[in-house]
C-alpha cells in the first residue's frame, strides 16, 4: 500500500496540473507532458520506502534509473525541469518545506541538428506544376503559407479564417501557452491563398460554414497526419530524397531567414519560441553548412 506521503503527492499532483492549465495557461499537450513526467517519478517512488519527505537522493536515483532505461539526456533534462516546477509549486503552496531538486544540475543535452531543405529543394516542392483542382489549390496554399510563416503544423491546420489577413499580409497565430503572435508573409503565399479562397474553399465547403481557413471536402479542418501525408507524397513526386515533414519546412524557414541575414530575435518571435536558446539551434545549422562547404571546396580542406 502506498505511504501516506505518496498518497498526498498524488493529490498535490492534481492541484499542480490544474495550476499549469488554469493559471500558467499551458497548452494541453504540455500539461500532459508534465503529467507523464510526474507520474513516472511517483511510480518509481512506489517501489521504494518513502517515509516523511522526498530527498534529493531519491531524485538522483530516479535520474540514474532513467539513464539505465536509455532515456536521452534531453528527455531527462525535461523530467528534471518538470520535477523542479512541481516541487517549487509545493514549496510555494507550503505543502512541503524544502525543494529536493534545488541542488540538481541539468545534464547537457546532445544537440541534434534539425534537418532542413535547401532553397532549391523548397522551390521544387512548392512550384511543382500540376492540374489546378480544388484540392491542389488548397494544398499549394497550405505549403506556401507554411514556408512563408514557419508556423507549427497544428497552428496551420487550425488557423481560423479570422486569423488570416490577405490585405495586410500577416497571420495571427495562437501558439503554445496560448501566446499570440503576428507573422508576416510575402506575395507568393498571398497569391496562392488568394487563389484557394476564390476558387476552392467555397466548393469544398458546399454551403457549409467553417471557422477554419483551410478545410477538407467534409467541411472540417485537416488533421496533422493528413497534411504530413500530403507533404510527404509531394516530396516523393518531385524527387526529393529526404524524408519530408511539415516540421522540416518550419526548420527550413528559420534556417533560410538566418542565412539571408535575419536577426535571431526576429526569427524567435516568428517561430513563437519562449526561449531564444531554442532558436539558436538554427545558427548551428548554418555553421554546420559553412563547415561542410569549406571542407568540400577549400583546396587544403
Amino acid at each position: 500500500m502506498p505511504s501516506k506521503l505518496l498518497q498526498q503527492l498524488e493529490i498535490w499532483q492534481d492541484l499542480f496540473l490544474h495550476y499549469l492549465a488554469a493559471e500558467k495557461r499551458l497548452a494541453p499537450n504540455t500539461v500532459r507532458s508534465y503529467h507523464s513526467d510526474v507520474i513516472s517519478f511517483l511510480d518509481f517512488l512506489s517501489h521504494r520506502e518513502v517515509k516523511n519527505r522526498i530527498t534529493s537522493g531519491m531524485v538522483r536515483d530516479f535520474l540514474a534509473f532513467s539513464h539505465r532505461k536509455n532515456i536521452s539526456n534531453r528527455s531527462i533534462s525535461r523530467k528534471i525541469s518538470t520535477l523542479r516546477s512541481f516541487f517549487r509549486f509545493l514549496v510555494a503552496e507550503k505543502f512541503i518545506k524544502a525543494d529536493p531538486t534545488a541542488i540538481l544540475d541539468l545534464p547537457k543535452p546532445s544537440h541534434k541538428l534539425p534537418r532542413v531543405l535547401t532553397v532549391s529543394e523548397v522551390s521544387l516542392l512548392l512550384d511543382r506544376p500540376e492540374k489546378r483542382t480544388v484540392l491542389s489549390l488548397r494544398n499549394s496554399a497550405m505549403l506556401h503559407l507554411l514556408y512563408a510563416t514557419g508556423m507549427r503544423v497544428s497552428e496551420l491546420v487550425h488557423l481560423p479564417l479570422s486569423g488570416f489577413s490577405l490585405a495586410n499580409g500577416y497571420v495571427r497565430v495562437l501558439g503554445k501557452g496560448e501566446r499570440e503572435r503576428l507573422i508576416p508573409f510575402g506575395e507568393a503565399a498571398k497569391d496562392h491563398v488568394s487563389a484557394y479562397l476564390k476558387k476552392s474553399r467555397t466548393k469544398l465547403l458546399k454551403a457549409r460554414f467553417s471557422d477554419f481557413l483551410f478545410v477538407t471536402n467534409r467541411g472540417t479542418c485537416m488533421t496533422r497526419l493528413r497534411f504530413w501525408q500530403i507533404i510527404r507524397q509531394r516530396g516523393l513526386q518531385v524527387g526529393i530524397g529526404k524524408k519530408i515533414s511539415p516540421h522540416i519546412l518550419r526548420h527550413s524557414f528559420a534556417t533560410h531567414l538566418l542565412e539571408h541575414g535575419a536577426d535571431l530575435r526576429s526569427v524567435q518571435m516568428m517561430l513563437g519560441h519562449s526561449d531564444i536558446a531554442t532558436t539558436q539551434i538554427y545558427t548551428h545549422v548554418d555553421s554546420s553548412r559553412l563547415k561542410d562547404l569549406h571542407q568540400r571546396f577549400h583546396p587544403r580542406g
